[in-house]
């Protein structure tokens, strides 16, 4: 057996006579699987009640009777966002960006009812997730099982007696080092069970599951190489443990919090009021089609007209109200779209601000690439708005040519037609979108993780070398 392999087993033996850190690493287990069927378990009573929703949404609206097509516009449908399948993992956004889309004519209304903003204020600190635990809290274990690992024996010289007999400084650290990995690894284990077994189920994809307990296992490794490393680099264990929780505070509490702030700060959103200031402005500056003297209305009608061979619109064979309604959604459409497209880059303008400086603190990489697989970041709900809209769209403008082609061959003064049209209208359908669709969004934060196991491999071979260099 190798120097490096019996230093591992003897710092296993040590940690065993550890009781307080036997205890910590017994509680983070429950933890992790507490709140991994935990939120498993709202997850799913989350999705029931959206579907239980989304099928009395539909149900209603096929009750309505006989109307006219125009009313059918404006009395909309609801639209509910389904929960991807390893959102329970790690919600990411998902409780602060909304769930559920009013879907109207003339208007793209935002996401609502999130739930941050139903429950307490506590959600706002973050939610009881095995992304969260493993984040936040396996990094202090691992810290203060690992800071002692090479200062202990310094301070207690039984690293130059090791040094005496031969064992090479070399062998030292990667003991260490394999030590604390394998229990670093070993913190992981139970959330990597959960989504194993998730996957098995054939809930969730292979893949996506698989790079995120790689991601995850890269993430806990660095915790265990920073430890053995800042161990090595210091005299006492005090030392390096002061060193380690300054880090963890300024990795995971401070810059996480405080760059969002900075970002903001440099490119700052519309308010709700601006923007829908912005938007009525422009909305007025495409012209009013009651307006008999509006000048592109004027237009469309000639252009209509002409298009049919008439000389008036009461000549046509469709009636024109419907053909404005169907122009003026597209207009209206477009002018809301590009607000949203602008809403939307200044949010990722934000976003890189804050993932560039992942490399300063990788619980930004690790919180992007995990959120990324479990379908809970911005770009998934990016992804749902912009089949809603879509969605939307069509539904509106079917209503519209349902107004424009039937209506003129019925009488009378409250022109309806039958339900039976607005009853086979397609339902909304919306398939969470697949992780690996987007692998831009997962190589930057593999190549921060990595980045960082790789300096600190170089950290680790130059503590090495000072050892050896203190043995002669």
């Amino acid at each position: 057996m190798s120097a490096a392999s019996l230093i591992a087993r003897e710092e296993w033996r040590v940690l065993t006579r550890n009781r307080a850190g036997l205890i910590a690493s017994a509680l983070l287990v429950v933890l992790i699987l507490v709140a991994s069927f935990t939120s498993l378990e709202r997850c799913s009573a989350i999705e029931a009640d959206r579907e239980r929703y989304q099928t009395s949404a539909d149900e209603t609206f096929d009750a309505q009777p006989d109307r006219h097509p125009h009313r059918m516009v404006h009395y909309g449908q609801f639209v509910f966002r389904p929960i991807a399948p390893l959102a329970f993992f790690d919600a990411g956004v998902d409780s602060f960006t909304g769930n559920t889309v009013f879907l109207e004519g003339h208007r793209q209304n935002s996401a609502n009812f999130a739930e941050a903003r139903q429950s307490s204020l506590l959600l706002r600190f973050g939610q009881l997730t095995p992304a969260f635990v493993l984040q936040t809290l396996a990094p202090l274990l691992i810290i203060f099982l690992a800071f002692a690992s090479v200062a202990r024996e310094k301070e207690n010289a039984t690293l130059k007696l090791m040094l005496a007999q031969g064992v090479s400084g070399r062998s030292v650290i990667a003991g260490k080092l394999l030590g604390h990995g394998a229990i670093a690894l070993g913190v992981g284990v139970p959330a990597f069970a959960v989504l194993i077994a998730f996957a098995a189920t054939g809930a969730a994809e292979w893949a996506s599951v698989a790079l995120m307990v790689l991601g995850y296992a890269s993430w806990l490794l660095l915790w265990a190489a920073l430890g053995v490393v800042v161990s090595a680099l210091v005299a006492k264990p005090r030392d390096a443990l002061a060193i380690l929780i300054g880090l963890w505070m300024v990795i995971v509490i401070l810059l996480p919090r405080a760059l969002p702030e900075a970002a903001s700060a440099q490119s700052q959103l519309a308010t709700k009021i601006e923007t829908e200031i912005a938007l009525h402005r422009d909305l007025l500056e495409i012209g009013d089609s009651h307006d008999p003297d509006d000048p592109y209305f004027n237009d469309f009608r000639d252009r209509v007209l002409a298009r049919y061979g008439v000389e008036t619109v009461e000549d046509l064979p469709v009636q024109y109200a419907g053909l404005v309604s169907i122009e003026g959604e597209r207009l209206t459409t477009q002018i809301y779209a590009d607000a949203a497209n602008r809403q939307i880059a200044r949010e990722s303008d934000q976003n890189a601000f804050v993932h560039a400086f992942s490399v300063v603190s990788p619980l930004i990489a690790i919180r992007q690439l995990s959120m990324a697989l479990a379908g809970s970041d911005p770009a998934a709900h990016y992804d749902f708005l912009e089949h809603a809209e879509t969605f939307r769209y069509n539904f509106v403008q079917r209503l519209n040519r349902m107004q424009a082609e039937l209506l003129p061959g019925i009488k009378g003064d409250d022109p309806r037609i039958s339900a039976a049209y607005w009853q086979q209208i397609p339902r909304f359908a919306y398939t969470p979108v697949d992780p690996l669709a987007r692998p831009g969004s997962l190589v930057w934060p593999f190549l921060v993780l990595l980045g960082w196991l790789a300096a600190l491999t170089v950290l680790a071979i130059v503590a090495a070398r000072r050892i050896g260099r203190a043995a002669r």
